[in-house]
C-alpha cells in the first residue's frame, strides 16, 4: 500500500481530491432529498401518521408494523426514534409500546438500501438515475406552478425522490472516476486489504470494520448515507460483501447516537426509550457478529447463488438482519424494557410532567399541533378550575383557598408563555395548510384562556372586598349570580367539546349558552337598578355586583371566542 501511495503522481492526488469532494456533494444532495421527501410526506399524511402512532398502543405486533410503516414513509429510522423519544417524554406512548415501534423502525429503514441498490440498476442504454433526474425536474415544475399547498407538497416529494437518486449517482460516479486511475485503485485496494487482510476472510479486523461503521454513522447521523457509500465501494469491487456486512452491523449501533442525543434533558422514560433502541441494536449485532465473522464467506456465497449483484446482496442482508433480530427479540421485549429501567435509574427531580411541549415534537409538526391542542385544553381546565374556586370564595366568603388559587394562576401564566413560545417555533417549521390554520387560531386561544384566568383573579378580589368590608348581597342577587354561573358552566362544557374534538356539532349549544350569559348580564344590570331604587342593597354591594356581572359576561365571551377559533378547520360529527 505504501509503495502504491508513493507511486501516485500529482494527477492521481488531484483525482482523489476531486472524487472526495464529489462524494461529499453527493451525500449532501442525498440527505437533502431524504429530508425533502420525508418531511413533505409527513405533512401530507399528518393525520394518517397520528392514526398509525395511535394504533401502536394495541399490541407489540401492531407496534412493529407501525414503526416499519412510519420509517418507510419518512425514510429515516433516526427520525422515527427521535419522534418516539418525544412521544414517550410527553406521555403519548408507553415505554413498552415505544420498544415495539423502535423494532419496527429498524425494519422500515431497510427500504433505504433497496432504493440505493435500485439506483445502480440499468445498463448503458438506460439509467435509473437519469429517470429519477427527470422525476426531480417534474417535481420542480409542479412546485413552481402549483397553487395549492397539497400540490406543492407533491412536487417537493417528487423533487426529494429525484435528489436521492441524483446524490447516489454522484457518489457512485465519483468512486468510479477515482478508480479509473490504476495507481489510485491499487492504493485504495491496499488500504482495505490492510484492514481486512483479503476480501474473503475476516478475523480480528471485524472489530475495526464494525467500529468504522459505528463511528462514521454517528458522525453523519445517518446510516442511510453510509450504506450508500458501502454499496458504491462494494459495487466497484473495493470491499467484499463480508466486509460490507461488518460495516452495516456497526452502522446499526452508530445510528443509536441520534436517539441518545435527543433524550438528553428529557424525562427518565424518554432516556429509557433511547436506551431500548441501543440495547436492541447491540443485541442484534451480537447475534449476527459471529456468523458474519466466521461464516461470512458462506453467507456471501449463498446470496451470490441467486443474485449476483453486490448492491442487492447488501440490501437483502440488511433486511434479513433486521427481520431476524426483531423476530428473536420481540418475545423478550419486556426484558429489554426492564434492563433499560435498570440502566437508567428513576430520578424524580428530572421529571417535569407539566412541561409536555417537548421541542423534539417540532420534527413532526402534525403531532406537535395535536399536542399543543391537548396542552391548551389542560390550560383551559386549570383556568376554569380557578374560576370555580373564585366563585366559591365569593359566594361562601371563605378565602382559605386563596393560596391554591394563586399557585394555579402562576401555572396558567407560565403555560401562557410556554405555549406561545412553542407556537412561535412551530410556526417556523414546514407545516400543512390545515395545521397553519390551527396554529394561527391557537395564538388567540391561549390569549383567551389567559384572560379567563385574569377575570377569575378579578372575582377573587371581589371576594376579598366582600370579606373585608362585610358586604352582603341580597337573596335575589345571589340567585342571579348562580343562574349566570350555571350558564357559564354549561358554556364551558360545550366549548371544550368543540375545541378538544374540532367538532362544530356543539356550536348551536355554545351560541345558546353564550346568548344566555349576555341575557343574564342585562337581567343583573336591570335588577340591580331596581333594588337600588327600592333601597334593598347598599352602594358598595351594588358596585361589586355590577363589576361581577360584567366580569362573568366577559368570561363567557372569551369561551365563545375559543369555540369560534375552530371554524376555519373544524368538522361536524353528530354524536
Amino acid at each position: 500500500m505504501t509503495s502504491c501511495l508513493l507511486g501516485m503522481n500529482g494527477s492521481d492526488i488531484l483525482t482523489i481530491v476531486n472524487s472526495l469532494f464529489f462524494i461529499l456533494g453527493g451525500i449532501t444532495v442525498f440527505m437533502i432529498g431524504m429530508s425533502m421527501m420525508g418531511s413533505n410526506i409527513e405533512k401530507a399524511a399528518g393525520k394518517s401518521m397520528r392514526r398509525l402512532m395511535g394504533k401502536a398502543a394495541r399490541n407489540r405486533f401492531v407496534g412493529v408494523g407501525t414503526g416499519a410503516a412510519v420509517t418507510a414513509i419518512v425514510n429515516s429510522s433516526a427520525a422515527t426514534t427521535v419522534m418516539i423519544v418525544g412521544f414517550v417524554n410527553v406521555g403519548l406512548m408507553t415505554l413498552t409500546q415505544a420498544a415495539s415501534v423502535i423494532m419496527g423502525a429498524n425494519i422500515g429503514t431497510t427500504i433505504s438500501a433497496f432504493i440505493m441498490a435500485l439506483s445502480s440498476a440499468g445498463g448503458a442504454q438506460f439509467s435509473i438515475a437519469a429517470l429519477f433526474a427527470l422525476v426531480a425536474f417534474t417535481g420542480f415544475v409542479i412546485n413552481l406552478v402549483g397553487k395549492s399547498g397539497k400540490l406543492k407538497q407533491i412536487g417537493m416529494i417528487f423533487e426529494g425522490i429525484g435528489l436521492i437518486f441524483i446524490g447516489l449517482n454522484v457518489m457512485s460516479g465519483a468512486v468510479s472516476d477515482m478508480l479509473d486511475s490504476p495507481n489510485v485503485k491499487s492504493a485504495v485496494e491496499g488500504m482495505f486489504i490492510a484492514i481486512g487482510k483479503g476480501k474473503d476472510t475476516l478475523t480480528w479486523e471485524i472489530i475495526v470494520l464494525f467500529a468504522l461503521g459505528a463511528l462514521l454513522t454517528a458522525l453523519m447521523q445517518s446510516s442511510a448515507a453510509l450504506t450508500a457509500i458501502i454499496i458504491s465501494l462494494a459495487s466497484s469491487g473495493l470491499i467484499s460483501l463480508q466486509m460490507a456486512m461488518c460495516i452495516i452491523l456497526g452502522a446499526n449501533v452508530g445510528t443509536c447516537l441520534t436517539s441518545l442525543i435527543s433524550s438528553m434533558g428529557a424525562s427518565v422514560n424518554a432516556k429509557r426509550a433511547a436506551m431500548v433502541h441501543l440495547l436492541f441494536n447491540v443485541a442484534g449485532c451480537f447475534i449476527f457478529i459471529f456468523p458474519v465473522a466466521f461464516a461470512g464467506k458462506y453467507i456471501a456465497s449463498f446470496l451470490n447463488s441467486f443474485i449476483p449483484q453486490t448492491q442487492w446482496q447488501i440490501a437483502i442482508f440488511h433486511m434479513i438482519f433486521n427481520l431476524l433480530t426483531t423476530a428473536f427479540l420481540l418475545p423478550f421485549i419486556n426484558l429489554l424494557v426492564k434492563l433499560a429501567c435498570l440502566i437508567v435509574h428513576e430520578k424524580p427531580a428530572e421529571e417535569s410532567p407539566e412541561d409536555t411541549l417537548d421541542l423534539r415534537l417540532l420534527k413532526t409538526p402534525a403531532i406537535a399541533v395535536g399536542q399543543v391542542r391537548k396542552q391548551l385544553v389542560r390550560m383551559g381546565d386549570e383556568a376554569f378550575a380557578n374560576y370555580r374556586l373564585s366563585m366559591d370564595m365569593l359566594l361562601k366568603k371563605d378565602l382559605s383557598a386563596k393560596e391554591q388559587f394563586t399557585e394555579r394562576e402562576r401555572y396558567i401564566n407560565s403555560e401562557n408563555k410556554l405555549i406561545f413560545s412553542f407556537l412561535v417555533r412551530l410556526s417556523m417549521q414546514e407545516i400543512s395548510e390545515t395545521d397553519e390554520k390551527k396554529i394561527s387560531s391557537f395564538y388567540r386561544v391561549v390569549s383567551d384562556i389567559e384572560r379567563i384566568g385574569d377575570y377569575a383573579e378579578n372575582i377573587t378580589e371581589y371576594a376579598e372586598k366582600l370579606v373585608e368590608d362585610r358586604v352582603e348581597f341580597t337573596e335575589n342577587a345571589v340567585s342571579e349570580i348562580l343562574e349566570m354561573d350555571r350558564h357559564i358552566t354549561e358554556l364551558y362544557k360545550f366549548v371544550t367539546n368543540v375545541f378538544s374534538q374540532s367538532n362544530l356539532y356543539y356550536m348551536p349549544d355554545v351560541e345558546r349558552e353564550e346568548q344566555e350569559t349576555d341575557r343574564m348580564n342585562n337581567v343583573m344590570q336591570r335588577s340591580h337598578l331596581s333594588r337600588m331604587t327600592q333601597g334593598q342593597c347598599t352602594a358598595e354591594a351594588g358596585a361589586l355586583f355590577l363589576q361581577l356581572a360584567v366580569c362573568m359576561e366577559r368570561i363567557g365571551d372569551h369561551m365563545h371566542n375559543i369555540a369560534n377559533s375552530v371554524a376555519p378547520y373544524g368538522h361536524t360529527v353528530k354524536e
